[in-house]
């Protein structure tokens, strides 16, 4: 199934719908079994009462008629029954109210149990499939079903009163007259089903034009984006987007308003075919009281059952379209459910490994043809200080991730003390990582200390830890300057507990040392940091770097642009199109003169253009020799 059919909603055969909706029956009464017997209860009588109620009133109009021909007891059967009639309607307001709340309960238990297990589902995925877009589709769609699941609960309790109804009204309309019957339910079959091609007729219109409606939808969230107003407002594109958005709502209003119009003769007939039958019951009913035939509160009795029975019907189409979509996504959940996760191994890894060991790792993404690593092979000892260095692209990121067990090497193996890590419970090796990744994590609905605090959530939370890792990531000076220092929040959507004091916006600097005093506080025996100081001065991170380095209690293994990052590694590994090209420390790289000195060169020439500066107006030492151009020299 390609990506764009199986992003249309399916036309469900009955038995599938059968299937969809005893799925949603087990997995409702699984989680909270009292609240679907009430509904079930609740749905019988929300179809029974009214024309219980109808009954007795159909009996009321019947005794007043008595009363008032002089009918004796007449007028007290009348009073019996207005008072049955308000017993029973007293009853259906506290029955409701009741039924509300344990609905409303059911709702919360079983919505909260749909979301935790898909959010439990996704975020144990083996990490290919976040790449992978038809993972990420079938989870929109799947996500779609989770999100309208109480919805689709209450429809489907709806649809079972309006069956009911339905059958309940032509039974009650039998025992009237058993040809007035059956003329309302051939007024109701055809008039259902007319109404009930219309309905998926508008659904498929509606699903033929959705790219109108997501491109308008699109540009509405971006314009609500307070991070995009700058950018819309200097390149004058709000009145562009404004105009764009008004043509795409018309041009879909527009089409729906044509499409209608076409369906307007076989609606007019539908609804023909139920004004007749009604119009038809009700002649008959007149006609016999006239004749003495039927008592007078017979009108009532059939003109509400005609009503009530045409209106459920109707009812029923309405529901059952409605639900087409979120029963359709109901598979999709199902298949979600069934992706495979990554298996637990039984073997732990006890201790930080003595040896990091990449042997001949080849790795392609998920529906690509391309290597992105091809036969790379390095090992990390434990203490030592690794760089990993290359242009963008070069497979670095993949590398690292493969090193940590997020992805699973196409070829080859990563072994630590020897052991390969897709034999051993990957947990267990996380414990001994701190990883700071590019794209870290900015907990924006929390403290600067619980931002910190969040790198070990295993053990209590220590405030003294923290400050000592905001210190070695140089960010304790920021911190201290925030509104409640290190417990201020870190949003200004945010309000700081017992005022009304709004919290405070980081840079992207600050936020990146912070990160990095996440990645401190963690305090684990081999640290990996991919870019972990680009968006930092140079001042801060040399201090960053010379209390890192100076650790050597520390496996490190660092990706980074900066000459002052990587310069003081025990070994430096040079990535280029997938191998290892190149690998020694900083000095041996350099005399190398090969891809490192190239990538490198100018920030080695901004070095020395500085040290000459250094030199010259230093008063105290000689002026230097004349230098030699590199090309000279060769």
């Amino acid at each position: 199934m390609t990506t764009e059919s199986a992003a249309r909603p399916r036309r469900l055969e009955p038995a599938q719908y059968a299937r969809a909706l005893s799925e949603i029956v087990r997995l409702s009464a699984r989680t909270s079994p009292l609240a679907v017997t009430m509904k079930i209860v609740g749905s019988i009588v929300a179809a029974a009462l009214p024309l219980v109620t109808t009954f007795f009133a159909a009996l009321t109009t019947t005794a007043l008629a008595d009363a008032y021909a002089g009918t004796d007891g007449a007028g007290n059967r009348a009073i019996v029954y207005v008072i049955i009639t308000a017993v029973l309607g007293l009853f259906m307001v506290a029955f409701n109210s009741i039924d509300r709340y344990i609905q409303r309960s059911m709702q919360y238990k079983v919505g909260a149990k749909v979301s935790d297990m898909m959010f439990e589902r996704f975020l144990s995925l083996e990490f290919w499939r976040y790449d992978d877009k038809d993972t990420v589709d079938l989870f929109d769609r799947a996500k779609r079903f989770s999100e309208a699941y109480p919805r689709v609960l209450d429809r489907l309790a709806t649809i079972f009163t309006q069956v009911v109804s339905v059958i309940l009204s032509v039974v009650t309309l039998f025992f009237v007259s058993w040809w007035i019957a059956l003329i309302v339910l051939v007024a109701i079959l055809p008039s259902v089903y007319l109404q009930f091609k219309l309905s998926r007729a508008q659904i498929a219109h509606w699903n033929s034009h959705i790219e109108v409606r997501r491109r308008r939808g699109m540009i509405e969230r971006g314009m609500l984006q307070p991070q995009y107003i700058s950018e819309l407002r200097v390149y004058g594109m709000v009145r562009h987007l404004l105009g764009l958005r008004r043509e795409l709502r018309d041009e879909d209003e527009k089409r729906r308003m044509e499409f209608e119009k076409t369906y307007i003769p076989k609606q007019l007939l539908g609804d023909g075919l139920q004004a007749a039958a009604e119009v038809t019951a009700l002649v008959w009913v007149v006609r016999q009281i006239v004749l003495h035939t039927q008592p007078v509160g017979q009108f009532v009795l059939v003109q509400q059952v005609v009503s009530r029975a045409l209106s459920s019907a109707n009812g029923l189409v309405d529901s059952l379209s409605s639900i087409d979509e979120d029963l359709a996504n109901l598979f999709d959940y199902e298949a979600f459910m069934a992706l495979p996760v990554r298996g637990e191994r039984e073997r732990q890894l006890a201790a930080a490994p003595e040896t990091i060991a990449v042997e001949d790792v080849t790795f392609r993404y998920t529906g690509s043809d391309v290597d992105v690593l091809k036969g790379v092979s390095l090992t990390i000892h434990r203490g030592r200080h690794v760089a990993i260095v290359g242009e963008n692209g070069a497979g670095k990121s993949t590398l690292v991730k493969i090193i940590v067990g997020l992805y699973a090497p196409t070829t080859g193996a990563v072994r630590l003390d020897g052991v390969d890590l897709q034999d051993l419970d990957v947990n267990s090796w996380h414990e001994q990582l701190a990883v700071l990744q590019q794209d870290y994590l900015k907990y924006d609905f929390a403290t600067a200390l619980e931002n910190i605090q969040y790198g070990d959530i295993n053990d209590p939370p220590s405030r003294e830890r923290a400050l000592a890792a905001a210190h070695d990531a140089e960010a304790k000076e920021f911190l201290e300057k925030l509104p409640r220092g290190i417990d201020s929040y870190l949003s200004n959507w945010m309000e700081e507990k017992g005022s009304r004091k709004r919290g405070t916006q980081l840079s992207g600097g600050q936020w990146q040392r912070l990160a990095l005093a996440r990645n401190f506080y963690r305090a684990a025996p081999v640290v990996i940091m991919d870019e972990p100081t680009s968006a930092i001065d140079a001042l801060a991170e040399a201090h960053i770097f010379r209390r890192l380095f100076a650790d050597r209690s520390r496996t490190i293994i660092a990706i980074s642009h900066r000459l002052a990052t990587i310069e003081k590694a025990d070994v430096i590994y040079m990535l280029a199109d997938g191998v290892v090209a190149e690998q020694g420390t900083h000095g041996e790289l350099v005399a190398l003169r090969g891809r490192y000195y190239t990538m490198f060169e100018a920030q080695l020439s901004d070095r020395d253009r500085e040290q000459d500066t250094d030199v010259d107006d230093s008063p105290e030492r000689p002026a230097p020799e004349p230098t030699v151009a590199a090309g000279d020299a060769e």
